[in-house]
């Protein structure tokens, strides 16, 4: 029994809520769309008010800066004007406003975070935050968050409160190779936590713990091949990747600490790390969405959690673009046998094309070897909450049925003790539902749909889609007060 209130859906925090009471976009005036910003940009006009100079802000001096006509605003250390972006912004200029004179680095995280900033807001840098002078060593007052990041000397304790222990590293080498072993002192570590990127002779590891990210970045001694292993031991926590050496020398060092080098701080406040990926294949799936497919880079990997997402970038009319999309499996059959292997070369996405959008035009104008900057993995889904379900209820709409895929996937494979799973997915028509022959095929096939009962549901008549063979319930429902009958019944 599923029961739904009235008015959750969307939910409060949905992109797709327009009611008040959400964050919706608002409409803008005539000439203030994102091509029009970037236009401004790229004019040459002054829009920090500086005439070029960059600043060093104090906190006493941003929080003068609080107006609409004279708008400062801090995110992680950088202070903008965002006064003349003010009528360019799709959230409106309250939402804005709510971050003047002050660190909107929370704030911004917690709206859209994925936004490459950076790039779109370029042109409006003043400066970055003065650094307070140095405290005392007796000095003990209230422990405070400066921009979003505790001073060094406090965060051995803050993690000890709230995180789990900070990982080490170590690392050993024998004539031809150099294996780097990363002790994480926890017991549910695998291979998607962790993420390796290796560029000319920069060496980056990143491995997730729980909400922390730990980080091994060095500019290597010697040069490596391109090809490298990484064995997660899970019973003692302990990652091993194996590099291989071009030339057989003895190493002194590993090489020289790069940025964060070392770092456990908490996942929020690494930002994202991009890695640009070929694109191999691109086919139609249905009227207006298509299934590409993108290879990593030789020297990354990289294995993006179920019920995680990651963040495409493109750079259109000289400003990087950036969008959030869930990669999927290549098809709802490939993987429905043993556990994947592990160094995964290819990401699969399945995304709608809009004639009139901004990004999906330009992604479905890329040729096969183009490129695509695709970022680390986010989300904060628990696999673990999957493991003992014996019943799975699942419900999507138009593409977001792809969060589903692997969800679907994961289930199928990975627990035992799942007896039966429905699906109730809705689009506006038949013909825009995702890999419908598929989804028939594995209703039809799956043994643990012999004890699923038949279920007729309530719908517009010319979208209605019963896939209840045996196993998956799929539907195709576009109206809203259906869709809150259907939450109400007892499937």
């Amino acid at each position: 029994m599923l029961n739904v209130p009235s008015q959750s859906f969307p939910g409060p925090s949905s992109q797709q809520r327009v009611a008040s009471g959400g964050r919706s976009k608002v409409p803008l005036k005539q000439g203030r769309s994102l091509m029009d910003w970037i236009r401004l940009t790229k004019s040459g006009k002054d829009l920090t008010g500086l005439k070029g100079r960059l600043i060093e802000v104090t906190e006493e001096e941003l929080k003068k800066h609080n107006k609409k006509d004279d708008c400062w605003i801090c995110i992680r250390g950088f202070v903008y004007n965002v006064s003349p972006y003010m009528e360019y912004h799709p959230g409106g200029e309250d939402e804005l406003m709510r971050a003047a004179g002050s660190d909107g680095t929370d704030l911004f995280d917690q709206v859209h975070r994925w936004v490459n900033y950076e790039s779109m807001l370029k042109e409006c840098l003043v400066g970055r935050m003065a650094m307070k002078p140095a405290l005392p060593k007796d000095y003990h007052e209230e422990k405070k968050v400066l921009n979003g990041m505790l001073p060094q000397s406090q965060v051995t304790d803050t993690l000890a409160k709230e995180g789990p222990s900070s990982p080490s590293y170590d690392w050993f080498q024998t004539d031809s190779l150099v294996t780097i072993v990363i002790y994480t002192k926890q017991k549910d570590i695998n291979l998607d936590s962790v993420i390796v990127d290796h560029r000319d002779d920069s060496f980056r590891a990143e491995t997730v713990i729980k909400d922390y990210s730990y980080l091994v970045h060095v500019a290597l001694s010697h040069e490596i091949q391109e090809d490298f292993s990484v064995l997660v031991v899970e019973n003692v926590g302990k990652i091993e990747i194996v590099l291989k050496k071009k030339e057989n020398t003895s190493w002194k060092c590993l090489g020289h600490p790069q940025e964060n080098h070392n770092s456990f701080i908490p996942k929020k406040d690494t930002g994202l790390f991009y890695r640009k990926c070929q694109l191999v294949s691109k086919e139609d799936v249905t009227h207006d969405t298509k299934l590409f497919c993108l290879m990593l880079p030789p020297s990354t990997h990289l294995e993006v959690p179920v019920g995680q997402h990651v963040y495409l970038r493109l750079p259109i009319t000289g400003t990087e673009i950036v969008k959030p999309y869930t990669p999927v499996c290549d098809s709802l059959f490939s993987e429905f046998k043993e556990p994947v292997l592990p160094n995964n070369i290819y990401i699969y996405f399945l995304i709608k094309i809009y004639p009139a959008g901004f990004f999906t035009p330009e992604l479905d104008q890329l040729q096969i070897g183009d490129y695509v900057s695709v970022s680390n993995p986010e989300g904060n889904f628990i696999i673990s909450q999957l493991q003992e379900l014996e019943d799975l209820f699942l419900l999507a709409a138009g593409t977001g049925f792809t969060p589903m895929v692997k969800v679907l996937n994961y289930a199928l494979t990975n627990i035992p003790s799942l007896r039966k799973v429905k699906l109730m997915f809705f689009n506006k028509t038949e013909d825009d539902i995702i890999w419908r022959s598929q989804l028939e095929k594995l209703a039809f096939k799956d043994k643990r749909g012999k004890d699923f009962r038949n279920s007729a549901v309530p719908g517009p008549p010319d979208l209605r889609l019963n896939l209840s063979s045996q196993h998956l319930l799929l539907n195709g429902v576009a109206n809203r007060d259906t869709f809150h009958q259907l939450c109400s019944l007892n499937f």
